[in-house]
């Protein structure tokens, strides 16, 4: 998570410049995730208490994503960062090619603790979360119901927003172009589908703002300068409890994924590092999390924690589960790059 810039949280520059003249082994613990509201509920329910705990810092950064950046990194010798929230994909290509540790799934309490999308040889299930149709529903008259009306710009006149990249824009595209949910990654595994996503963009493409960071389609609502945008469902209900915004999502044709917490090869602080992955997976911390934001929970102990009412607004809620669809994370492994090239063409032309 789906992301508002690689910044240290915990950090001075004074600190920073003399852990880079340290050894490697004395540097502290550093944990990488996604920025925002979500990175606020992390620290509070996990990076404090777990440096209580242990009696030592914990350093934090935030990532925008992407599997290049990670692999830069490994590249550059031994890595800065420890532990790395993550996207499937990512999670996958990592795995493949070794550059993230192997998980003592015993240390974590045993994989049936969690789903089974959730457990990985290399990485450990930290939400399931959904990418869906966000908007203010304190502004617009009629609320949309689809990414049919996402794409209509007669009945919603306005500026809308997607992530920028191909990965979630042409599934989208193809929801509102009338292909079954459940058929989006067949009729994209074609060119002709591929074609047909790209046309459809084409229909909205001078109303249409790029988003990178989790943060920003809250950001972009927020101050109007969008009427709608693709937005990450625990960021749309924890502005709702933080400011009191009417931010909704539209469940039917969202995608939702599982992202995990993986531990970097040749980490010095290997043994801290997955103490802390156990620490944030105990059913007695995770179940917190949807306090804060509404993401759903991979350990299976936790999520049977959460009152109804609460384990309704999340993804993982059958009502909102149904009318979803997962992402291909084998399609997008075998496809990125090159729809990546054309996705960056296509923006630039």
């Amino acid at each position: 998570m789906p992301r508002n810039g690689l910044r240290s949280i915990l950090a001075g520059l004074a600190v920073a410049g003399l852990a880079a003249a340290a050894p490697a082994a004395a540097r502290d613990l550093t944990v990488v995730s996604w920025g925002g509201n979500y990175q606020d509920a992390q620290r509070e329910i996990y990076f404090k208490p777990f440096a209580a705990k242990t009696g030592k810092p914990v350093l934090e950064e935030s990532w925008d994503g992407g599997y290049g950046v990670l692999s830069a990194k490994m590249q550059a010798g031994t890595p800065n960062w420890d532990v790395v929230q993550v996207e499937a994909e990512e999670l996958a290509l990592g795995c493949a090619d070794g550059i993230y540790e192997p998980v003592d799934w015993s240390k974590m309490g045993g994989e049936d603790k969690f789903i089974p999308s959730a457990v990985s040889e290399c990485g450990v299930g930290a939400i399931v979360w959904t990418t869906g149709l966000g908007y203010d529903a304190d502004k617009l008259k009629e609320a949309p119901r689809s990414w049919a009306d996402f794409f209509d710009t007669a009945k919603f006149p306005g500026k809308r927003a997607l992530r920028k990249g191909p990965k979630y824009a042409l599934e989208f595209a193809l929801i509102a172009d009338g292909v079954d949910p459940k058929e989006v990654y067949d009729v994209l595994a074609t060119p002709e589908g591929v074609d047909r996503a790209f046309r459809k963009l084409d229909t909205i493409k001078g109303d249409l703002v790029w988003w990178e960071a989790g943060a920003q389609p809250i950001q972009l609502l927020a101050s109007g300068e969008v009427v709608m945008t693709s937005a990450y469902n625990g960021r749309l209900a924890g502005i709702n409890k933080s400011e009191g915004k009417n931010f909704q999502i539209v469940w039917p044709g969202s995608i939702y994924a599982v992202d995990s917490w993986v531990v970097l090869k040749g980490s010095p602080n290997k043994e801290a590092a997955f103490d802390f992955v156990a620490f944030a997976s105990e059913p007695a911390n995770q179940s917190k999390l949807p306090d804060y934001i509404a993401y759903g929970l991979p350990e299976k102990e936790a999520g049977a924690m959460l009152s109804p009412a609460v384990a309704a607004e999340l993804p993982t809620a059958p009502a909102n589960l149904d009318v979803a669809i997962p992402l291909d994370t084998d399609f997008w492994v075998d496809n990125i790059e090159a729809l990546n090239t054309r996705f960056n063409a296509w923006v630039a032309q």
